[in-house]
C-alpha cells in the first residue's frame, strides 16, 4: 500500500461519518514518515490499515463494516480497513508521546505509531511477515536497534514467556545482523 492509497482510504471514510483522528499501529504505520526517507516495498506489502478512530476507538468496527475485509471498498481498491482496538497492540511505555501526526486537508489528523514502537508490536507477536517487516526496516535504518532495545525495557508483555521470546529475537536480530551484543 502506498501513501496515496492510504489518503483515499481516508477520504472516503470521512466523507461517511466524522473522523477527527486516526491511530494508525502495524506495518503501514511506516507511512508516517514516508515524507523523510525511502520506505523498502517489503515493508508496504500490507493491504490492510489496522487503525481505530482517537476519540472513539469502537467505531472502528463500525467503520470496519463499510471499509473493511470483503466491503465493496476493498474489492474495488485491493485494500481495507482493519479495525483494532487500542489495546490490543504490546507498546511500550509513551507510544503516545512519539505518535507521528499528519494532518490532512479534509480536517483529519493521522496519528501514526513511532516505527520502532510498531516493532516491539510485531516481536510481540512473532509472525513470520512482522519479522520480516522489522529486518527490513533495520536493513533500511527505519529502524533503529538500539531504540527497539530501549524500547523493549519500556514494554509490558503479556508475560514472562513473551517477555523472554521477544528478547530472545531482539538478541538473534542484532547478532545476524552485525550489532554490538547487549
Amino acid at each position: 500500500m502506498r501513501n496515496e492509497d492510504l489518503l483515499h482510504l481516508v477520504e472516503e471514510i470521512a466523507k461517511t461519518r466524522k473522523l477527527d483522528s486516526l491511530i494508525i499501529v502495524g506495518s503501514l504505520s511506516v507511512l508516517g514518515i514516508v515524507t523523510d526517507r525511502e520506505v523498502p516495498d517489503t515493508m508496504l506489502i500490507s493491504n490492510e490499515v489496522d487503525a481505530y478512530p482517537e476519540n472513539d476507538p469502537r467505531a472502528a468496527f463500525d467503520i470496519a463494516e463499510a471499509f473493511g475485509q470483503g466491503s465493496i471498498f476493498e474489492q474495488e481498491n485491493g485494500y481495507y480497513f482493519d479495525a483494532i482496538s487500542p489495546d490490543v497492540p504490546t507498546l511500550p511505555e509513551g507510544w503516545q508521546q512519539r505518535l507521528i501526526v499528519r494532518q490532512l486537508d479534509n480536517g483529519v489528523r493521522l496519528k501514526f505509531i513511532d516505527p520502532n514502537d510498531a516493532a516491539i508490536s510485531k516481536y510481540a507477536r512473532g509472525e513470520p511477515k512482522d519479522l520480516q517487516w522489522i529486518d527490513e526496516g533495520l536493513r533500511a535504518s527505519i529502524l533503529a536497534m538500539a531504540t527497539i532495545r530501549y524500547r523493549f525495557r519500556e514494554t509490558t508483555f503479556l508475560d514472562d514467556d513473551e517477555r523472554e521470546r521477544v528478547r530472545a529475537q531482539i538478541n538473534a536480530d542484532a547478532k545476524r545482523l552485525g550489532y554490538p551484543a547487549a
